[in-house]
């Protein structure tokens, strides 16, 4: 892992501060620094420009290959990668870190990769008086054809006020995957609801014992159930205004239906990313409701589940009965470029080549593109491959179903959910019983960041 110097100089600062420093920043609003060149062309304050200048740019692990394509295709770039863990689980690290080097006024990446959606509501704002961190890319920074090009919807997360400060990696629908082979082997069928999808948890407990039909382990298993029937606990109405309801019936039936599944093994409370659930689950996985990017991540990936060819089909999520298919999103993965860079050529460049170009986008990313073009060419590769046992039309359309009531904002509900919905699960407590809990803990963590909780 290469570090800068700057990054270097706000670690030491970083370690001197101690988490009391960090809890007193957390609140913290982005700053300028350097000789500012005015707003300039794209409608954002600048400092001085070197289209020579190395940009520095924080990616997680998966994300080191996008740049890898992008210093093979752009050899005269100078680049310095940082690997960190991409705010993932909510881990708010990149938001902590930024608010450090608006502290010391240095040190800022040119280029930042997150792997959450509601970055955009923080890096969008300025504080008292201070320059926000993340640069405003509609206001030609990034070329209109640039953005056009992405799916409908797909940059939602990263507008602000009419202003696009991000750009998604990928589009993080939640599908239903199946192994097709198993369920023709033991007679059952794709569950076109989630009454269907919850009897086929209770004929699996009964029928085969140790086979199973999803997960709630992980820290975005509120995006997959509770978003996916309409559960009002997310509800950002404002830049500053959330409307929080976890007592609704649509939040009550995702949760009964859970507690049925987790109660008799077939949803058990193990994340996907962990060694005991490819112990024990390698092979046994009937369906499994989850992002289109666990296609490659967990299916067919032969460190995880390992999936042959031919077995793995995806189908769109269950609907409730007598309503409309909807859709969570979980993740997908933004693109930041700093407001504070000095080489704002090079890190657009940088942005654009990992959300647009072939090179990653088709040729490497495991998940399904938010950008239009590249989508298409990544399904016909992916479809080509004879890997899936079903097209990947499911996967294409649910991402037209994404149900608008579930928004953005500031806190993160993964870590709310993996700090107070995980545990409890674990100590044996019923979901439906924990609502209240979580209603409350939302509500906390919203009106610490400054939200009007309705």
């Amino acid at each position: 892992m290469v570090r800068s110097t700057r990054f270097r100089t706000v670690r030491t600062l970083l370690t001197a501060l101690g988490s009391a420093g960090i809890l007193t920043l957390a609140l913290a609003g982005c700053g300028g620094g350097g000789d500012s060149a005015g707003d300039g062309a794209y409608g954002f304050p600048q400092v001085a420009q070197d289209d020579k200048a190395t940009i520095t740019v924080w990616v997680d692990a998966d994300r080191t290959k996008a740049a890898d394509a992008f210093k093979k295709a752009n050899p005269n770039v100078p680049v310095e990668v940082v690997t960190y863990d991409g705010s993932s689980n909510g881990s708010n690290s990149f938001r902590t870190k930024m608010q450090l080097f608006d502290r010391a006024q240095e040190g800022w990446p040119d280029v930042v990769f997150s792997s959450q959606n509601n970055d955009a509501a923080w890096a969008s704002q300025k504080s008292n008086g201070k320059q926000a961190f993340a640069a405003v890319l509609n206001g030609g920074l990034v070329a209109k054809d640039t953005l056009d090009g992405f799916t409908a919807g797909a940059l939602n997360p990263c507008t602000v006020d009419g202003k696009v400060y991000c750009l998604r990696n990928d589009l993080a629908q939640a599908v239903l995957w199946y192994n097709k082979a198993l369920l023709d082997e033991f007679g059952y069928q794709v569950p076109a609801t989630w009454e269907d999808y919850q009897a086929l948890g209770e004929k699996v407990a009964k029928e085969h014992p140790g086979y199973i039909v999803g997960t709630t382990g992980d820290a975005w298993t509120p995006e997959v159930f509770f978003w996916g029937s309409k559960c009002q606990a997310n509800d950002v109405t404002g830049p500053k205004a959330v409307t929080v309801n976890t007592g609704t019936p649509e939040c009550r039936r995702a949760a009964a239906m859970l507690d049925t599944l987790i109660k008799n093994g077939t949803t058990p409370n193990i994340s996907v990313f962990t060694p005991e659930f490819v112990q024990k689950y390698s092979g046994k996985v009937l369906t499994m409701p989850g992002p289109a990017w666990y296609a490659g991540a967990i299916f067919n990936n032969p460190e995880s589940l390992n999936v042959p060819a031919g077995q793995l089909g995806v189908a769109a999520p269950p609907a409730w009965q007598g309503e409309e298919a909807v859709t969570g999103n979980v993740g997908g993965g933004t693109w930041f470029v700093s407001s504070h860079s000095k080489n704002l050529k090079a890190a657009e460049s940088f942005i654009r080549f990992a959300t647009t170009a072939d090179a990653y986008q088709v040729e490497v990313a495991p998940g399904y593109p938010a950008f239009a073009p590249a989508a298409e060419k990544w399904v016909k590769k992916q479809e080509s491959s004879g890997y899936y046992a079903t097209d990947l039309g499911a996967v294409v359309t649910v991402g037209t179903l994404i149900w608008p009531g579930w928004g953005s904002g500031i806190f993160s509900q993964e870590a709310i959910w993996a700090k107070t919905i995980t545990p409890g699960i674990a100590g044996g407590k019923s979901l439906v019983d924990l609502l209240p809990e979580w209603q409350k803990a939302i509500q906390n963590q919203a009106q610490v960041d400054g939200y009007t909780v309705k």
